[in-house]
């Protein structure tokens, strides 16, 4: 039976989201194209026999509109056989851009993927493409849902008042995220997974090595809103720019193959994904479904959270991650040991492959065996995977 292993993992440095962030003066084309050249290289094989790249993408607009994985491909060096597409998961897309690539491969449609992921918020801000859209949902959604979805920032904020999270926490937490991060990029944990410097950015450039409780504990709440807050008396509007991930430039990918294959180019492969999958959730609360997935990926892989060594879930906001450890029972000791998007930053298109490439490479530094990866995705979805170090 074929199965699907990763044989390279990198990932740039993520550069802040805004303008005069390191890579902001890089075209979403170029800054992709430097990942998916960074896993060929680490490979050394010859690009011709890779069957097909996919990308993620959230904002497919403007420089990063009409299928840029492709351009990127092109951009990176691959012969112009080798075709490639483009998808939109929301923060999840190269997440599931890895899960088409492991069908692919333990299908037999293809031997050799590529699943990469780009965003340039400093270029492309966040919502750009929702620009001149004044009806998102048309007439039969607002009939299922009449009350309406609330915007992420809400949601979020509504979980926090339901699992009943104070300020305190919320930043204890972001605090905890970004000293991991400096302590791991102080001791060089980050440099397996780093593709070649890029616009001669070396490091994550959103972590505060010098961050305190106190900075946190002074910034204003981001999402408060009187009419809201009449809707929803119970919110007490704990969230900040320090507790939620921090906008992010950046790319990363991911080469899978098959064992076998993975012999015949003479490569040994990091990881094998154990299993793979994503969930619907609730859409009002919105960010809520990474415990159904966490459940539902730990028993398609046969597996407890106990047997799990290091997870890695998407930090869109402390909130969620808090959540979801008290539904699911994680130990954070275990989660998020290098930091996550708090710190690091979250570059929407390309994080979920971020996320893999730390934790096939924490793993490896570790000694451990299971890693778990999760992301909740505007709309009330989520994808999990479960990877085994080899």
């Amino acid at each position: 039976m074929r199965d699907a292993v990763i044989v390279a993992a990198v990932r740039t440095p993520i550069g802040r989201g805004k303008p005069g962030g390191a890579l902001a003066g890089i075209h979403p084309v170029d800054l992709m194209a430097h990942s998916i050249r960074a896993a060929v290289d680490r490979t050394g094989i010859d690009p011709a026999v890779i069957d097909e790249v996919i990308g993620g993408v959230v904002s497919q607009v403007g420089e990063q509109a009409t299928n840029v994985t492709r351009r990127a491909a092109l951009a990176a060096g691959l012969p112009e056989s080798v075709p490639a597409t483009t998808i939109d998961r929301q923060c999840s897309a190269s997440q599931q851009a890895l899960r088409f690539a492991a069908h692919a491969v333990i299908a037999g449609d293809c031997d050799v993927v590529i699943a990469a992921g780009v965003e340039s918020v400093s270029r492309i801000p966040m919502g750009t493409s929702l620009i001149d859209a004044d009806n998102l949902t048309g007439v039969d959604f607002m009939q299922r849902y009449p009350q309406g979805v609330p915007w992420q920032g809400i949601s979020a904020e509504l979980i926090t008042a339901r699992w009943g999270l104070s300020r305190a926490q919320l930043d204890e937490y972001s605090l905890e995220s970004h000293q991991r991060a400096a302590t791991a990029t102080k001791n060089g944990l980050f440099d397996a997974e780093f593709t070649p410097p890029i616009a001669d950015l070396e490091y994550d450039e959103g972590i505060r090595y010098d961050g305190s409780a106190r900075a946190l504990a002074d910034l204003p709440p981001s999402f408060r809103n009187d009419a809201v807050a009449r809707r929803f008396p119970e919110i007490g509007w704990h969230i900040t720019a320090g507790n939620a991930s921090q906008l992010g430039d950046g790319s990363a990918a991911v080469m899978v193959t098959t064992t076998e294959h993975a012999r015949r180019l003479g490569l040994t492969p990091l990881a094998r994904i154990r299993s793979h999958i994503a969930v619907g959730d609730d859409p009002f609360l919105m960010l809520t479904a990474v415990v159904p997935a966490t459940a539902k990926v730990l028993k398609q892989a046969g597996l407890r959270l106990s047997d799990i060594d290091l997870i890695e879930i998407n930090e869109a906001y402390a909130g969620v991650v808090l959540a979801w450890a008290h539904d699911t029972g994680a130990d954070l000791r275990k989660v998020n040991v290098n930091g996550g998007a708090i710190s690091l930053g979250h570059p929407l298109g390309a994080s979920g492959v971020r996320i893999t490439a730390t934790l096939v490479h924490a793993l490896r530094e570790r000694g451990g065996r299971y890693g778990l990866q999760t992301m909740c995705e505007s709309g009330g979805q989520a994808n999990a995977m479960i990877i085994e170090a080899l």
